[in-house]
């Protein structure tokens, strides 16, 4: 009597899961569009990135520390340079400390950030080499390693301009060095040692740009198909999740449900009167009425449940790992949201839904799932509209699942 459409889940609609819930995320139902940042190197980062981009130069940082300590343990650095290396690290750390906790490295684009840290690691190195002129064995490889963790990042020409200035001190230095301790065989190993940072770092930047470029085109080609993917998922009028995601998301959890157990919740609802208000007030008033809704039910339902639209002026709201109750609870929030809602103009007092809801009885399938709430949303419009009705959950055995709840 009530179920007077075709079967939703008819062949017409079915696509392998693994298309249509890629990345599924509890709390993407709560935005209406995620916002897209330009994640090309060039933006401000998030707070997972700035944890990840200091532990990796923090391990780098490690690697050298270590390196030179091995020095001091075969007796050709002193203690003191190790240590003075140390309070450069605890120096270098605490500036870049307080720019992360302070928030700073969010204004400052990843590029400039990235360069800061290479430029901090080079400038530490040559000091050290200052100290100790036979760690000049090991400023060659570390400015390589320093340069390929901002290679993906920094332009081309920023690290070739670092490079420069780079190339420059480390020439002050073996002029210190040669000043100090006259001698030619401690100036020729200088020499010698920058000759060869001179001839081949800077052609390892230019070489590793082909390389660069590639990432950076691999890089955008990913986000495009990211989005390209995100708006397969999204209804383009509303933001929110579409027919094809949300069906394909109410499988998914169902197929979970029968794995692990754990309940599941479904809600149907449906704009009162929405055909009068097209026809009253004109569609693009009916689209602003949709709109309103969405952002009023996204905003109303918790992390882990999934809203969308499945045609029209209808709507479902999946709750994953929920019972009848708290399923019920949200949709009376929702509902009373709606008709409480400042809609302007002539829709004051008009925008209502209707609602029914049901809990998943094990083993069923989707389409009974899906019947029996939307048998509850039709009995909530031939009830007076603007309620929620709850479609008690029956058992194979006829049993009353303990959950069941009545009539809101």
């Amino acid at each position: 009597m009530f179920f007077r459409r075709k079967n939703p889940f008819s062949a017409t609609d079915a696509f392998p899961l693994s298309e249509a819930v890629m990345e599924f995320d509890d709390s993407s139902s709560v935005a209406v569009r995620p916002a897209r940042r330009a994640m090309d190197g060039m933006g401000p980062q998030g707070g997972q990135s700035a944890v990840r981009q200091w532990l990796q130069a923090g391990g780098l940082i490690s690697l050298y520390v270590l390196a030179l300590a091995g020095f001091v343990a075969l007796g050709v650095v002193e203690l003191r340079v190790l240590a003075a290396l140390c309070a450069l690290v605890a120096l270098g750390c605490g500036v870049f400390w307080v720019v992360f906790s302070t928030g700073l490295y969010k204004k400052v684009r990843h590029r400039h950030l990235k360069l800061a840290m290479v430029a901090t690691a080079m400038a530490a190195m040559l000091g050290v080499a200052y100290l100790a002129p036979v760690t000049q064995i090991l400023l060659a490889p570390f400015a390589f390693v320093a340069v390929a963790y901002g290679i993906f990042t920094v332009p081309r020409t920023a690290l070739l301009a670092l490079t420069g200035g780079l190339l420059a001190l480390y020439g002050v230095v073996v002029g210190l060095h040669a000043v100090q301790q006259p001698g030619g065989a401690l100036l020729r190993l200088g020499m010698l040692h920058w000759l060869a940072l001179a001839l081949s770092l800077p052609a390892f930047i230019v070489l590793m740009g082909r390389v660069q470029r590639l990432y950076r085109s691999l890089y955008h080609a990913s986000r495009k198909i990211k989005n390209i993917q995100e708006d397969a998922q999204r209804d383009p009028l509303l933001g929110c999740f579409n027919r094809r995601y949300i069906l394909a998301a109410l499988e998914e959890q169902k197929q979970l449900a029968d794995e692990s157990g754990i309940p599941l919740c479904l809600a149907v609802l449906d704009l009162d009167h929405f055909k009068r208000i097209n026809d009253e007030l004109g569609h693009l008033e009916g689209d602003e009425v949709l709109r309103g809704f969405a952002r009023i039910a996204q905003q109303g339902v918790r992390g882990g449940d999934v809203f969308g639209r499945y045609g029209g002026e209808e709507f479902l709201l999946i709750f994953p790992a929920t019972t009848l109750l708290p399923a019920l609870n949200t949709c009376e929030r929702i509902r009373a949201q709606v008709e409480n809602h400042a809609w302007s103009g002539l829709l004051k007092g008009r925008v209502t839904v209707s609602v029914g809801v049901t809990q998943y009885v094990m083993g069923e399938s989707v389409l009974e799932f899906f019947s029996r709430a939307d048998t509850a949303m039709y009995l909530a419009k031939e009830g007076g509209r603007n309620q929620v009705v709850v479609e008690e959950p029956v058992a194979r055995d006829d049993s009353l699942l303990p959950e069941a709840a009545g009539a809101a």
